[in-house]
């Protein structure tokens, strides 16, 4: 964050908190807005992504006693008009003049090779006028400069990356290794994430200024389609296939289970093509539930019979002659 930034943003409004807040009402107003904005809980909004960065920038000047007074220091001059002509400074007040005089050792005016200020004056832009006082732009003062001030750490810069990863691996959680910003990260995935998901690996970002904790790696997540498998929240789903003698008069399936073993489903006689059986506490296994498998029955309609097999399907439609299963599909359907 450049110093410019600090003289352009509102941390106290940023935070919702007056001016004269003490340590305890900022931690606690921090809290409720990283709650209430954290991505985790909108993951579609780019836009609360960025607030809660404000939030967490905010918070890292303010609940730090040195940057915070020097934040205060920074915006008291700002919202006071400073200048670099003479004359800012009343009675008992120091102006810029009578900082340039102390510390470049001349009478009133500016330093050399800083022209002073015209009737008017334009305001100094501040990352110039760090620089002036033996610091870098960004951050508050530089250390080491005749002001006297050292930086205070700050969190680092939050990155993004995106990453493939199965089905299976996303069902039931995995450990990755990738590559960003040109070092290799390892990442813990959890079980049950969805594609398109963004997790937050704190600490994975870049190194934090003057010793600060590293900012937080935002990895998005791309999981891939599978054959069989899909889910629904902690729920996983399957479609099954029976035969049709099997969905008439009725059947046991033995079904797959995503971790390699076999469930035992029953299939009701007269069970209609389409139709889904749940079976409890068989789906994913996450940090806040564990979830169903759906069984789906998918009737299998032979695309070729003959000899006995087809002379029983006949006897079946005679059988059948007075059931029409489209009965009244006429009368809804103009309805």
């Amino acid at each position: 964050m450049s110093g410019q930034d600090w003289l352009d943003k509102d941390f106290y409004a940023v935070l919702g908190v007056s001016k004269d807040a003490d340590a305890q009402e900022i931690k606690k107003a921090y809290r409720k807005k990283a709650r209430q904005y954290h991505p985790d809980r909108h993951p579609d909004d780019p836009k609360v992504e960025e607030t809660f960065k404000e939030i967490g920038e905010a918070y890292s000047v303010l609940n730090d006693p040195e940057q915070r007074e020097q934040y205060d220091a920074i915006r008291a001059m700002g919202s006071g008009g400073a200048r670099f002509s003479a004359g800012q400074g009343g009675p008992g007040a120091a102006g810029f003049e009578d900082i340039f005089s102390s510390m470049f050792g001349g009478g009133h005016g500016a330093p050399r090779g800083y022209p002073a200020g015209g009737g008017g004056g334009a305001n100094p832009d501040l990352d110039d006028l760090l620089k002036m006082f033996g610091g870098q732009a960004g951050g508050g003062f530089g250390g080491g400069g005749p002001a006297g001030f050292q930086p205070g750490p700050s969190k680092g810069q939050d990155i993004s990356a995106r990453t493939k990863i199965s089905f299976r691996d996303a069902a039931l959680g995995t450990e990755i290794r990738l590559t960003v910003d040109g070092k290799a990260v390892t990442a813990r995935i959890p079980a049950g994430v969805h594609d398109g998901q963004k997790i937050r690996l704190r600490g994975k970002g870049r190194p934090g200024p003057g010793g600060g904790p590293a900012g937080d790696l935002l990895l998005t997540l791309d999981v891939e389609e599978h054959p069989v498998w899909s889910a629904d929240g902690a729920n996983l789903k399957i479609t099954v296939p029976v035969s049709f003698d099997e969905a008439v008069l009725g059947t046991t399936l033995s079904v797959p289970l995503l971790d390699g073993g076999t469930v035992s489903v029953k299939v009701p006689a007269g069970t209609p093509s389409g139709r889904t059986l749940r079976v409890r506490g068989k789906g994913l296994k996450t940090s806040k539930r564990t979830g169903d498998l759906h069984v789906t029955v998918q009737v299998a309609v032979p695309s070729h019979v003959e000899g006995k097999a087809k002379k029983a399907v006949e006897d079946l439609r005679e059988a059948l002659a007075g059931e029409d299963p489209r009965a009244g599909l006429a009368a809804a359907a103009a309805g």
